[in-house]
């Protein structure tokens, strides 16, 4: 897959311009699938999910003039026949993972058997938003475990060898400031980017690169 990795949505025209160039054409011609169960992993996101998936957030994924735009809720995905949704995933163009809990997310993309497919997506573009982005890394650190795997530990897909930490400097957000990134890349044993709300940062053949309008930080090992 080609990342293209948010902590705010598509929310300037150079992400914009970086999911266009990933896409390989415009997105008035491009298809999508939506993926809110993030959402689900934490109280009261409802609305929030409805949002999302209504093109109303203040986080632009569906929203973005696609040609189509699906739904897929991970949870449900066990209870129907892989032929009735495998293919619709191999044929669209990108994949929207909103934002919310990212190992209940982490957890669903496993037993959905979401993940098992990624591996074969070599041309999607994979739009990640907050935790949609994080479930990539190798581990989220201990900051944004809230649903708790059975297994314990605060592991995820590991598709990319850094970890995320988002929303950097948000004012809804003041656990998310400069500081608090500094303590969290210390724990985890991987490098960490800090991004805020106008970064973003695209993956392609192992290439990463950031797309910034605002302010990032690299934590190097």
């Amino acid at each position: 897959m080609k990342l293209l990795l948010t902590s705010g949505g598509v929310s300037n025209r150079s992400i914009r311009d970086a999911l266009v160039d990933l896409l390989g054409k415009p997105i008035a011609e491009s298809t999508a699938l939506c993926i809110p169960t993030a959402m689900y992993g934490m109280p009261g996101t409802a609305v929030g999910a409805w949002r999302q998936i209504a093109g109303q957030s203040s986080t632009p994924l569906v929203e973005l003039g696609w040609k189509t735009v699906g739904m897929l809720e991970l949870t449900a995905l066990p209870s129907i026949d892989e032929e009735n949704w495998v293919p619709m995933v191999r044929e669209v163009d990108a994949l929207l993972v909103c934002g919310g809990d990212v190992l209940y997310l982490h957890h669903w993309m496993r037993a959905s058997g979401l993940a098992d497919l990624f591996p074969t997506l070599s041309e999607t573009v994979y739009v990640g938003l907050s935790a949609g982005s994080m479930v990539m890394a190798p581990h989220v650190g201990e900051e944004f475990v809230g649903w708790k795997p059975a297994a314990g530990g605060d592991s995820a897909l590991g598709l990319v060898g850094f970890s995320i930490f988002p929303h950097l400097d948000n004012v809804m957000c003041p656990e998310n400031s400069m500081a608090d990134a500094e303590k969290w890349a210390a724990r985890v044993p991987v490098p960490g980017y800090a991004i805020d709300d106008r970064t973003a940062i695209t993956v392609v053949d192992g290439v990463v690169e950031v797309v910034s309008e605002g302010s990032w930080r690299l934590f190097d090992r």
